[in-house]
């Protein structure tokens, strides 16, 4: 999942980032609405998290300007601020959910999860294709019932290619869902990703690499052997 990350406290900030790459999400990271909102039209994120008060104004605003251009991914405030009126203004002005300060990883991690299930990049708390079954809540996966451990770009790489089953992903799309502008990625690192994911799902192979326009999962009837 690539992640807006608006936070003007740079301690936090910094290890929020850290939490979350750690998690195979892509960051962008920023500190005030005027780089935020530059941010999400280079690349719009699929989730927006943001600190109420920044620099330069209230989020709210940040959001507002959104949700009025039309852009729908979900945003998940960070604030102090924890009074009803706070809380209830923040949900009206576009945002999916509010999480006041202090709070643990943990919570983040699970109210991210709860937010990308039911956002507008909804998925069901399994996919499964084929003998693969994958567990987005727990972020694990298995092959015909045995756990098989995935590194995180490896699980958000798989979880983007079951989220369009028989579709063409693009390497952009991959490379925008697994990095971010602190790593970029050299040219053709995707490849290396699939052939990991590709040896960790083993066989039949059924990532199916298609020339100059990027990678799909395809049924197993379809799949070619490993080799």
């Amino acid at each position: 999942m690539r992640i807006l990350l608006v936070e003007d406290e740079t301690e936090l900030r910094e290890a929020l980032t850290r939490h979350l790459r750690g998690e195979g999400h892509g960051v962008d990271s920023c500190a005030d609405c005027r780089k935020a909102r530059e941010a999400s039209e280079i690349v719009e994120p699929d989730l927006a998290i943001l600190d109420r008060i920044l620099p330069d104004g209230d989020s709210i605003r940040l959001v507002e300007g959104w949700r009025r251009a039309g852009k729908s991914f979900p945003v998940l405030f960070l604030t102090a601020r924890d009074s009803v009126p706070d809380r209830v203004d923040g949900l009206r002005s576009g945002a999916d959910d509010y999480l006041v300060k202090p709070f643990a990883m943990a919570e983040l991690l699970a109210r991210i999860s709860a937010i990308a299930r039911r956002g507008s990049f909804e998925r069901p708390p399994i996919m499964r294709w084929g003998a693969i079954e994958i567990d987005t809540a727990r972020r694990e996966v298995r092959v015909s019932g045995t756990l098989v451990p995935l590194r995180p770009k490896e699980f958000t790489l798989l979880e983007l290619l079951a989220s369009r089953p028989g579709r063409i992903v693009s390497r952009q799309k991959i490379i925008e869902a697994c990095w971010d502008e602190a790593h970029e990625p050299m040219s053709n690192v995707e490849e290396t990703l699939v052939a990991a994911l590709r040896r960790k799902l083993g066989d039949p192979r059924l990532i199916r690499t298609i020339r100059g326009a990027g990678y799909l999962l395809e049924r197993e009837a379809d799949a070619e052997p490993a080799r």
